[in-house]
């Protein structure tokens, strides 16, 4: 918050505030509206995009006059040159609008939100997702379009993502070399449902496929690879190692300082750590001098050490974010290039020719990270591409989806997307039809062991 806080200030004294469409009124969306409302000095949320109309409208309630549905641009700018709340169902009349700086995506949605992101871009707008579906799946491509059109592509702060970044950001400037980073697990299995999951979410109101992605360990797959390809980090192992720890500050004693330098740098979890949330970095330092006065200041012997938060608060600290897009061209979490780490799907349970996979927090498939080069040399389905496709070739339960096995959706936006993005870093666009399948012959179908089978 140094330099944004006061920055912000500036401009609610200059009456120029930030002025914010968000995209989405779901669980998320509505604390991020409650807070954008608060309301915070130079910024203005000035437009609520929902496919219901109801929905949008509840976000302002209590909060700022009655909103007006805008059904067009000109509607929608007029509300926001005369400072009325706005409420649009088609989201693309928000990215487009006059009167919009920032666009922030938070329906969790792949493909819905990879048209708005980009006629966001199209339109010069700056973009921060609320959206680890998405950005781990095709990140890497938007940000490359955002660049081209001169914008910041960004996810946010205070979600895992952001803390961890916040972090490897803080543990160079100190001096200190950042050789791990990742998320604070308290629990996971691989084959939770929406139906385990029913009561939970119900009781905290939220969707039951959210919180079975938490409970899986998608989320975790997801979230952690947006930090390797805003890192350029690896992983050790398929899945990451995910130590089992009292606290945090155990985790040095399950990474080597040699493996780590030998990486390069990886993200991982721990699990059933204290804190019990948020988020970890591993720097690195053998100075003598400084590990005398790290070991005085009660950070251990070295030379690894564990800097961490606490807690993440996404829908507080995304203020954070639109702040520093649109005043500071900085980006909280973003691709650095090339992506290093992919998730892909695995089977949740034996799949049979047929059945239709239902996505992120389904009951047909959970992600795992793998490399990016593994990823494309097994040919396998990226998780963030899984929902709507139809089972064609049956794969064991804890399996990873071949591509030949899946028939996808035709016509996806999201599809193109990756297969631009593995064009433009890796030439070749792997997620294309398979050629035998094309041609009529069965396909080899890569499996856990790297054997193929007809």
């Amino acid at each position: 918050m140094i330099l944004v806080d006061k920055a912000l200030e500036r401009r609610e004294a200059e009456g120029r505030p930030i002025r914010v469409a968000l995209v989405g009124a779901g669980t998320m969306g509505v604390g991020v509206a409650a807070q954008l409302l608060t309301p915070l000095p130079g910024l203005r949320l000035v437009v609520v995009a929902s496919r219901d109309a109801r929905r949008g409208r509840a976000s302002w309630a209590g909060r700022a006059r009655e909103a007006v549905i805008a059904t067009s641009r000109s509607a929608l700018e007029r509300a926001i040159a005369a400072g009325r709340p706005a409420v649009v169902e088609e989201a693309g009349i928000a990215c487009e609008a006059d009167g919009v700086d920032v666009v922030l995506e938070a329906t969790g949605e792949p493909e819905y939100a990879a048209h708005l992101v980009l006629r966001a871009i199209a339109s010069g707008k700056q973009v921060v997702l609320m959206n680890a579906e998405l950005d781990a799946t095709v990140g890497a491509e938007l940000k490359a379009r955002a660049d081209a059109a001169g914008v910041v592509y960004t996810n946010v702060d205070g979600d895992e993502p952001g803390v961890a970044m916040n972090l490897v950001r803080f543990v160079r400037s100190i001096g200190y070399r950042p050789l791990a980073a990742g998320n604070i697990k308290g629990f996971m299995d691989r084959h939770r449902t929406p139906d385990t999951q029913r009561a939970f979410a119900e009781q905290v109101g939220q969707r039951p496929s959210m919180i079975t992605s938490f409970a899986d360990g998608t989320k975790l797959s997801l979230e952690t690879a947006l930090v390797a390809n805003a890192t350029g980090f690896s992983i050790l192992e398929p899945g990451m190692r995910g130590p089992v720890c009292d606290h945090v500050n155990d985790a040095v004693g399950h990474f080597s300082a040699d493996e780590l330098l030998a990486a390069g740098g990886v993200v991982d979890y721990v699990l059933g750590a204290k804190p019990g949330t948020g988020a970890f970095v591993i720097g690195w330092n053998d100075d003598p001098v400084k590990r005398n006065l790290m070991r005085y200041f009660k950070m251990g012997d070295g030379p690894l050490y564990v800097f961490h938060t606490p807690f993440h608060l996404p829908h507080l600290e995304v203020a954070i974010t639109v702040a520093r897009a649109a005043l500071f061209g900085d980006a909280a979490v973003a691709p650095l290039g090339a992506p290093t780490v992919d998730v892909v799907a695995y089977a949740k349970r034996d799949l049979a020719v047929g059945d239709r996979l239902d996505g992120i927090g389904g009951f047909a498939a959970y992600g795992v990270s793998r490399t990016m080069a593994d990823s494309l040399a097994g040919h396998f389905l990226p998780m963030g591409l899984s929902e709507g496709c139809r089972v064609v070739r049956p794969v064991r339960a804890d399996e990873p989806i071949p591509l030949v096995a899946v028939r996808r959706p035709p016509g996806r936006l999201v599809d193109e997307l990756r297969a631009a993005l593995e064009q433009r870093f890796f030439g070749r666009p792997t997620t294309g039809r398979d050629r035998n399948a094309v041609a009529g012959r069965p396909a080899a179908i890569p499996t856990r062991n790297g054997e193929v089978t007809p």
